[in-house]
């Protein structure tokens, strides 16, 4: 039984007013525990469920004190947080100033639906007013959608690069040794 039919301009009215819904924002330290939770929803995905050490605190001190290390941008389903798009600068011997993605997260129960492509859209866009040469991130190279998504979206998917890391006992350990 159909009660009403919708016409074409109300029908545009409510699909901007949900795209407008789902627009990725500026988070604020009220985001912080939500980005958390999303953080350790990552690790877990990424099979390194432990590895999180970052804390809550953390995030709120980092990210909003005099000098912020990081920039994040939020996007929100129904009033909660459902991804994140968390990025910072860097500097480029060959380019210059260059923005890194660290972490690019769309909750479990919201893939699919077109929030990875907006955070990123915000990425991109935050990085053009910016002036930034570049704006790079890492991928796992087990994660095929997630590469055949950044394909898609342009960019370069450098297979012939290792990421290179010290956590912070390695630190210790080449310091013990100096």
């Amino acid at each position: 039984m159909k009660l009403f039919k919708l016409n074409g301009s109300f029908q545009l009215y409510l699909k901007t007013i949900t795209q407008l819904m789902n627009q990725p924002r500026l988070a604020t330290k009220d985001d912080m525990p939500r980005v958390y939770e999303l953080i350790k929803e990552l690790a877990i995905f990424e099979k390194e469920p432990d590895a999180v050490e970052v804390t809550v605190e953390q995030l709120v001190r980092d990210g909003y004190g005099e000098h912020p290390k990081f920039v994040c941008f939020v996007i929100e389903v129904e009033g909660k947080v459902e991804g994140l798009a968390l990025i910072y600068t860097r500097y480029s011997t060959w380019k210059g100033e260059v923005i890194h993605l660290e972490d690019l997260i769309v909750s479990q129960a919201s893939r699919g639906k077109g929030l990875g492509s907006l955070l990123l859209d915000e990425v991109v866009k935050y990085g053009k007013e910016k002036g930034v040469k570049r704006i790079s991130w890492e991928v796992l190279d087990w994660n095929e959608p997630a590469i055949e998504f950044y394909k898609k979206k342009g960019a370069n998917v450098m297979r012939d690069w290792d990421v290179v890391q010290m956590d912070s006992r390695a630190i210790d350990d080449y310091i013990s040794k100096l």
